[in-house]
């Protein structure tokens, strides 16, 4: 945080420095005696806002500087556009390295919005004096994420929170242990000529005059503060500020952070404050306005010069009487809309609770604490749940702010903005779900944005499983508009000037220089989603190629169920999908014949890792077999995989256990062979630990293995009279294995299997009902009569008329 301190000072003084050096009140008559004004402030305080809206009312300065960038100067005059809604933030990129980015945040209630609206409204020269982006940007390392708040710093590029807070500084100077308390009593409880600034000069003036001594002797105290670069920008902006004096003469008005007042206001030398600047580097740049949000100026997000509550501090900028009655009421309005009952008598009874707490506390007015320990009392009956949420959308807030399209943007976010209006899809912050019917024009249009916007590594949206049907047709997208995706969008100008160009030059350099045939699998799916058919030929290529020369069947494994998925494609979407089933069939046949032999010799990992693949094969190939035009014999050739898989002794048992449950749940493998095959693997002479792998193949995991143990009496029995007679020396081997499979199971299929294992086994010919009560006989096989039972009642439900009504017409 440039700065931290969120305290003010006015000085004025010699011209020797281009800053000034002595302090007093300064009014329109005396401004060309005293020297430039200088407002520090606290860059995002409601207090510090109002303060210097007052000063500049009462002292009407003939120029008004402003902490920035310079390139930003000519993006100035936007503040005045109605259609600009802070918050919003002057976004700074290199041109040939869109992801070296920095943001400038300004809200409405930041003191240099307040300074800007003011200038722009007189019709008085406003400027940036800070370090200009050119260096700020050379000067700062790119890093993982650059172009985020988190990554990109603060308010100069490359500002993080001093090792010096003269905010808890001064706060426990003044005994307070809560810096943002202490802010509040001091700064915002105090509101010099209210929001219009009515006051004269001198009180306009008192808060910065006051409080400019402390600010002297922290830094004398502390240095530096622990920002070395401090240094080179406050002499960048004495030479602004002295260019500007020479122009205006004194009557100059500074808004800059406090903990910069008094370097501005040191003694220097024009040579001295160049021979700081000389030599640094210096790249191209290229600014503009972007919308920001409150979510972002808060302090957890990482912002260095965040703050706690952004939505608080609007609210107290923004209403002109009675701040917590007012917000009491907004609480009540929140609250109710989640369904809590929250009466009028809530609200006077949580304001007149804050107003003690206030008074106890020896405390001016009521604050965030007051207020958050009343609406906790009152409103939420002493739960942090409904008051999280209170947090989360009030005090911290998602406004989202708003930027005209007069504003400088890359080719390719003007696109993109053309496409959301076109396509009603309006950029929020809040996180908000999209469910998608393909089968609509508009729709399918919008999953196409979406997925080009992914594959160019822009986040705007996450697909989530749908609520709804689960068919092709679907699709459900989780949205959030964050500010750094314009820096996204900014480094995927290079590959293109609209999205659908970016996204087919992006696909088309990925599949070239992709090595892995999964990866280029994975891109040919996503050019079916995102609908690039000028990509497709490069990719296909690139993927003939590499599966004619992969001959690793687990390479091979990984990329079929992306190809297989990207089949379903052609019919809702309209894509000719030949040469991928042409691709897809010939990997399928490749993994019938190099399965099996890979599957032995594996250890623990190994095994597992190709348990998963068979599993991802066999349900490509259902997708393939389900297709307009499978591939003839597949099915039988899929199969007579599987059987041998799940027949040899040399693969492990965790694939011969899976491979036997497939063929079992696919109803190619008799019952009485699954018991067989269960028997074997389970016999005395099988290492416990190789049955235990077994038995996780075929029953564990969310395979509904757990059901199949309830209503197979067989198959329970065997796994009972195995785990029975595992040596006491062999058990604990088996245990992390065992635990792992059952442990998986719904709490209720859990709880069944202890009744039925805890009753022991059934007389022979006997059964048991769904709880577990002996009946009749074990059915080997499906009861037609009791099926048919079913049937008028599932017609009914569904809407559907009986076989002979249906006949008769």
């Amino acid at each position: 945080m440039t700065s931290p301190a969120g305290t003010a000072a006015t000085t004025g003084g010699a011209e020797t420095t281009g800053g000034a050096a002595t302090t007093g009140t300064v009014g329109p008559g005396n401004r060309a005696a005293a020297g430039p004004l200088l407002l520090g402030v606290r860059h995002h305080g409601p207090g510090s806002a109002r303060a210097v809206l007052a000063a500049l009312a009462a002292a009407r300065p003939a120029a008004v500087l402003i902490e920035g960038p310079p390139e930003g100067d000519a993006l100035l005059p936007l503040a005045a556009d109605p259609r600009m809604r802070p918050p919003v933030a002057l976004l700074a990129h290199a041109v040939d390295d869109p992801g070296r980015a920095s943001f400038w945040p300004m809200a409405a209630f930041s003191p240099e919005w307040v300074a800007i609206r003011w200038a722009l409204d007189h019709d008085v020269p406003v400027r940036f004096i800070d370090l200009p982006a050119a260096h700020s940007l050379a000067l700062k390392e790119p890093e993982p994420g650059a172009g985020s708040e988190e990554t990109a710093g603060t308010r100069a590029g490359e500002e993080v929170t001093p090792v010096v807070d003269p905010i808890r500084v001064l706060a426990g100077t003044a005994g307070y242990d809560d810096p943002e308390r202490w802010w509040e009593d001091v700064v915002e409880h105090r509101s010099p000529g209210g929001a219009g600034g009515g006051s004269d000069a001198g009180d306009a003036l008192a808060p910065f005059v006051a409080l400019a001594e402390a600010m002297e002797a922290l830094r004398e105290a502390y240095g530096d503060g622990g920002q070395p670069r401090d240094a080179v920008r406050e002499a960048y902006m004495r030479i602004q500020l002295r260019t500007a004096r020479k122009e205006f003469g004194n009557d100059v008005a500074v808004v800059c952070g406090a903990w910069h007042v008094p370097a501005l206001a040191a003694r220097t030398t024009l040579a001295a404050d160049r021979a700081l600047l000389k030599g640094l580097p210096k790249v191209r740049t290229d600014l503009t306005w972007v919308p920001w949000t409150h979510r972002r100026l808060a302090r957890h997000s990482g912002y260095g010069a965040g703050i706690d509550s952004p939505g608080w501090y609007g609210h107290l900028f923004d209403v002109a009487d009675r701040p917590i009655e007012r917000w009491m009421t907004k609480v009540a309005g929140l609250l109710r809309e989640e369904d809590r009952f929250v009466s009028t008598a809530h609200v006077i009874e949580a304001v007149r609770l804050a107003e003690t707490l206030a008074a106890l506390r020896g405390r001016p007015l009521a604050g965030l604490g007051e207020t958050t320990d009343a609406v906790r009392a009152v409103m939420c009956e002493g739960s942090d749940v409904p008051l999280a949420l209170v947090r989360d959308r009030l005090i911290v807030g998602e406004t989202l702010g708003e930027v005209p399209d007069t504003a400088p943007a890359v080719p390719l976010q003007r696109d993109l903005t053309r496409s959301q209006r076109t396509l009603r899809l309006k950029p929020e912050a809040s996180e908000r779900e999209l469910d998608l019917d393909l089968r609509k024009e508009t729709d399918a249009a919008r999953s196409r944005l979406l997925h080009r916007l992914r594959l160019l590594d822009v986040g705007w949206g996450d697909p989530v499983a749908g609520r709804g049907s689960t068919g092709t047709f679907r699709e459900s997208w989780r949205l959030s508009w964050q500010p750094e995706l314009h820096v996204r969008v900014a480094e995927a100008g290079v590959w293109g000037t609209t999205v659908v160009t970016a996204a087919t030059a992006k696909a088309e350099s990925g599949a070239v220089a992709a090595t892995a045939l999964a990866d280029v699998t994975a891109l040919a799916e996503h050019c079916l989603l995102a609908g690039l058919p000028d990509a497709l030929p490069v990719v296909m290529k690139a993927l003939a190629d590499r599966a004619a020369l992969d001959a690793d069947v687990g390479h091979l494994a990984d990329a079929l169920p992306a190809l297989a998925r990207s089949l379903r494609y052609g019919d809702v979407r309209s894509t000719d999908t030949a040469a991928l089933a042409e691709v897809a069939a010939g990997l399928a046949e490749r993994i019938c014949v190099g399965l099996p032999p890979a599957c032995t010799g594996l250890d623990a990992d190994g095994a597992e890792a190709l348990r998963r693949q068979v599993e991802a094969v066999h349900g490509a190939i259902g997708l393939l077999l389900a297709g307009t035009a499978p591939a003839e014999g597949l099915r039988e050739r899929w199969d007579a995989v599987l059987h041998k898989l799940a027949a040899r002794d040399t693969v492990a048992g965790i694939i011969r256990g899976r491979a036997t449950r497939l063929l079992l749940d696919e109803g190619r493998l008799a019952e009485d062979e699954a018991a067989r095959l269960m028997g074997l693997a389970l016999s005395p002479g099988t290492p416990p630990a190789d049955a235990a792998a077994w038995i996780e193949g075929f029953v564990g995991g969310a395979s509904g293995g757990g059901m199949l143990l309830v209503h197979d009496e067989r198959l329970l029995g065997l796994v009972d009279a195995w785990l029975t007679g595992v040596p006491a020396e062999m058990f604990t081997d088996v245990l992390p294995l065992l635990r792992r499979t059952f442990s998986a199971y719904e709490p209720g299929v859990r709880r069944t299997l202890g009744e039925l294992v805890r009753r022991g086994p059934v007389p022979e010919g006997a059964r048991r009902d769904d709880v577990g009560r002996v009946s009749g006989g074990f059915g080997p096989g499906l009861d037609r009569a009791r099926a048919d039972a079913v049937e008028p009642v599932l017609r009914l439900l569904i809407g559907r008329r009986s076989e002979p009504e249906e006949a008769a017409g």
